[in-house]
């Protein structure tokens, strides 16, 4: 029976070319049934169910793994679909069999595709066979969701909210270990999820958020319910996080302090630049030589605009040395005023050199009007540099603390 089933998966052949067979125009049955169609159909295979569901167990943890894969590569998106197509093919298969052996079948692929954030096959296999929601892990006895928050596999934690009564049963579970989902959700994500993160406060952020959309989703008195250790979910989740803690604090200082130089430096600059006005003052009067020129306008404005921002800068990085650093602050409060101060950072920069380049159109560019050119290129070259080294970074921290969050309905199709 293996030889009958497996062909297509034991002669160099994998998802992706049989899914390249079906962008040719191979349907996807005539992949799947060739050889359920000459001369042999379900009934006589039925003589060997053992081999029958083993290897179609087997086909179907193959493509899931397949697309845990294909998940991360943005150019394989019609890709994915058509392995998509090939895993509903073979929950059409798996159909004809009996209760036991579509369970057996069933059961590591929905625990795979749970724990790799596969949500379509969760949702195709729960379709199919809707008592796959209940299948447990061996050992420790985690159903998918609990595999999904200890995962972090968003995309299928989200289901939850696209299920009708059924979901409140999974507020209280507990695991072997008399773990609940928030326990899990207190435990460290693995590393490559963290990794998927830039920064270590960014990942304490991170978690935080899935702590808290977890704790809103269970039974009130499963917040703050023991394990089998003794611990609290609170508990769990101060232990997992000293570590990612510390690196997020000193994070958090190493990117203040850098950047409270750069806006000292500006502020102290700029405050000089006010006083000493290019091209000096009237003796007379004492008003600035350039007072009545455009280009001093702009010069005076830039200076003001660009002190005003670093100082600002420079309160809010001082506000984030000065920090408590307790777990809650990694949420908002460090997120915002580091957002802040990127910010003021980039505006004071940006005008410092308007001021700048202001300076040397008074000053040499009356003259010699092509002065302005390599000179506006020149002040290009810092606030460029400042957008692409710092710009991915202030992005990241606007859409991860004020953006529409990983958690939600995804569609409404009704799940279980």
């Amino acid at each position: 029976m293996e030889t009958i089933l497996r062909p297509q998966f034991t002669k160099g052949c994998d998802i992706e070319s049989m899914a390249q067979n079906s962008q040719a125009g191979v349907s996807m049955e005539t992949i799947l049934r060739p050889q359920f169609t000459k001369g042999c159909d379900i009934e006589s295979m039925a003589q060997n169910n053992q081999a029958v569901f083993q290897s179609l167990q087997a086909m179907l943890l193959k493509f899931v793994d397949g697309l845990g894969a294909i998940k991360s590569i943005k150019e394989k998106t019609l890709l994915k679909q058509q392995a998509l197509k090939l895993v509903k093919c073979l929950c059409k298969e798996v159909e004809l069999l009996s209760f036991m052996e579509a369970k057996d079948i069933y059961f590591d692929a929905i625990m795979v595709a749970a724990q790799l954030g596969i949500h379509e096959v969760v949702e195709e296999i729960v379709g199919t066979f809707p008592s796959a929601i209940y299948c447990l892990t061996p050992g420790s006895n985690q159903y998918i969701f609990h595999v999904a928050v200890e995962n972090r596999s968003e995309h299928v934690y989200n289901l939850i909210y696209q299920m009708s009564d059924h979901k409140h049963l999974y507020s209280d579970l507990q695991d072997s270990n008399g773990n609940n989902l928030l326990h899990l959700a207190g435990k460290l994500a693995p590393p490559h999820k963290l990794n998927e993160i830039s920064g270590a406060a960014l990942q304490m952020q991170h978690e935080i958020q899935w702590y808290k959309e977890v704790e809103n989703f269970v039974h009130p008195h499963s917040r703050e319910r023991l394990n089998y250790a003794g611990k609290s979910p609170k508990m769990v989740f101060t232990e997992e996080h000293k570590i990612l803690k510390e690196e997020g604090e000193k994070w958090m200082k190493d990117t203040s302090n850098s950047c409270t130089i750069a806006a000292a430096l500006i502020a102290t600059v700029m405050f000089a630049a006010a006083i000493t006005v290019p091209g000096g003052n009237e003796s007379s009067s004492g008003f600035p030589i350039f007072s009545g020129d455009s280009a001093f306008i702009v010069f005076a404005i830039s200076d003001a605009i660009s002190l005003f921002t670093s100082a600002t800068s420079l309160l809010m990085f001082l506000a984030i040395l000065t920090s408590r650093y307790a777990e809650e602050d990694f949420l908002y409060v460090l997120p915002k005023r580091l957002i802040i101060g990127l910010g003021t950072l980039f505006l004071s920069i940006t005008f410092m050199m308007v001021a700048f380049s202001a300076t040397l159109y008074l000053v040499f560019g009356r003259m010699e009007s092509w002065v302005l050119i390599p000179v506006g290129v020149l002040a290009c070259l810092p606030v460029t540099s400042f957008v692409l080294l710092q710009y991915p970074l202030l992005v990241d921290l606007v859409y991860s603390t004020y953006g529409p969050g990983i958690f939600g309905k995804q569609s409404n199709r009704p799940f279980h």
